[in-house]
């Protein structure tokens, strides 16, 4: 855990390097698992594709929307409907949250896109 704000920044900076990874499917992201609520799921699989490909792009994150800077959750428009996904981190047996997020070995990433209805 971090000690001081600087140690603080460098692990929110080091876990959004992680998170942003991990939405692109690219190394450096860790494991995990994507999952989607069922009303998303039910708009039918063309629409659950167009979703993730819009979550694999996202880039819009303001000091509004990501306070700390970890790139966790966004929000966007997708065929006309509002969309959120979040990035929640485990420990390695999905049980509760990492002892250390910073660590791929100890963390499991799991983003799980939704509708603001589904919160």
């Amino acid at each position: 855990m971090a000690d001081t704000d600087e140690d603080r920044m460098r692990e929110c900076a080091r876990i959004a390097e992680q998170n942003d990874a991990f939405r692109k499917e690219q190394a450096g992201g860790g494991q995990g698992k994507w999952v989607w609520t069922q009303a998303v799921d039910a708009e039918g699989m063309d629409f659950v594709l167009t979703c993730i490909a819009a979550v694999a792009a996202y880039d819009d994150f303001t000091e509004e929307n990501d306070p700390f800077g970890t790139h966790e959750m966004g929000f966007m428009d997708v065929s006309g409907k509002k969309v959120w996904w979040k990035i929640d981190l485990y420990d390695r047996a999905y049980e509760g949250g990492s002892p250390h997020p910073t660590s791929l070995a100890e963390t499991r990433r799991v983003l799980t896109i939704l509708f603001p209805s589904d919160y």
